[in-house]
């Protein structure tokens, strides 16, 4: 089926993809993995069928990650997934798509560059780009235009951004590359010490959301895994409790937290009275770990919200700023921007 056009926002994640069209909302979220036969480099799954292929592929086969940390790793394999996503959400249009991707507070000119091309390589008239913080805000359905603080602390799979956000734009913020995949990194890396066992990232994430947790539980939970023994080499299967997920989990938790105090440290004062009174909204798929929000609140004396729908925050927020790019325009760029100013 053919369109004439329509705008696209697109929240190009390190875990995950999801398509936000213009007046239909979000129609498409896929993890970001690429299934490619090393023989060939030809494409054979994108999206969850690929994500189901990590760690279970043949020597000529692979199931990557092109984004890494936030940002591009692999140019080509990036370029090829986006076409892919945006034909699959959007069909065949006679007219190419003006596109909105978010990109990370602490991205340098040449990771931006590199999601502007991709972006207009995969098919758009023109790529303009959003800060996660701007998006995520924006899809908590806060505010930003006044003269007035707003702290959003969005945790992806690759980067945590916090950032306080007044008139439209960031006064304050800090990236870093520490989020969801680096806490599947730490429960595998505790798995392997602790109890011998080499586990799989899936496995890890699967701890991760039924009993990770950043603050102590009432009670301990449970939750049975199986991995390989690292002194037989036999398969086995172990049972992991929510105590340990805590211990796990402390080193990008602390990461995490002290990010959130440098941000509210160099906050401005007047700022940093709103913040206090309207609290800090978390967004993005890590914030739903368990207690994270007490922890911050904890740390910092301020009350902590999880935005409604978390995880689609930042993609709702990109494709709302579709409606008014007029006046966001002080926080995007286009291509053709970066052109002008760094030419």
């Amino acid at each position: 089926m053919f369109t004439f056009r329509t705008d696209i926002g697109i929240d190009l994640g390190t875990a995950s993809v999801l398509v936000y069209l213009k007046n239909k909302g979000i129609v498409l979220k896929e993890p970001s993995v690429v299934a490619i036969n090393k023989s060939t480099n030809k494409i054979l799954a994108v999206g969850e069928e690929a994500r189901r292929m990590l760690g279970r592929t043949p020597g000529n086969i692979i199931a990557i990650r092109p984004l890494k940390d936030g940002v591009i790793s692999d140019f080509d394999i990036t370029e090829r997934m986006l076409k892919y996503f945006i034909a699959k959400a959007s069909g065949k249009m006679m007219f190419k798509p003006r596109i909105i991707v978010c990109v990370p507070s602490g991205v340098t000119e040449v990771e931006r560059r590199a999601v502007i091309d991709a972006s207009n390589q995969a098919g758009a008239k023109k790529t303009y780009l959003i800060e996660e913080p701007i998006a995520a805000a924006i899809g908590a359905d806060l505010d930003i235009t006044e003269p007035s603080g707003n702290m959003v602390i969005d945790i992806g799979g690759g980067t945590t951004d916090v950032a306080v956000i007044s008139l439209g734009s960031i006064v304050v913020s800090k990236s870093i590359k520490v989020a969801g995949d680096k806490f599947d990194e730490a429960i595998m890396r505790y798995i392997r010490k602790k109890h011998n066992v080499m586990i799989g990232e899936r496995s890890a994430e699967n701890l991760k959301i039924n009993i990770g947790t950043a603050y102590p539980r009432k009670k301990d939970i449970y939750m049975d895994i199986k991995g390989r023994n690292l002194v037989t080499g036999l398969p086995k299967n172990i049972k992991i409790s929510s105590s340990e997920m805590l211990e796990a989990l402390e080193e990008p938790i602390a990461a995490i937290a002290e990010a959130v105090h440098s941000v509210i440290e160099k906050t401005p004062p007047e700022l940093a009275a709103d913040i206090g009174d309207k609290g800090i909204y978390m967004t993005g798929g890590g914030s739903l770990l368990h207690g994270l929000d007490t922890l911050i609140a904890k740390r910092t004396g301020i009350p902590v919200m999880i935005a409604e729908d978390a995880v689609s925050c930042v993609a709702k927020g990109t494709g709302q700023a579709l409606k008014s790019i007029d006046v966001l325009e002080s926080t995007m760029l286009s291509d053709d921007d970066k052109k002008r100013r760094y030419d």
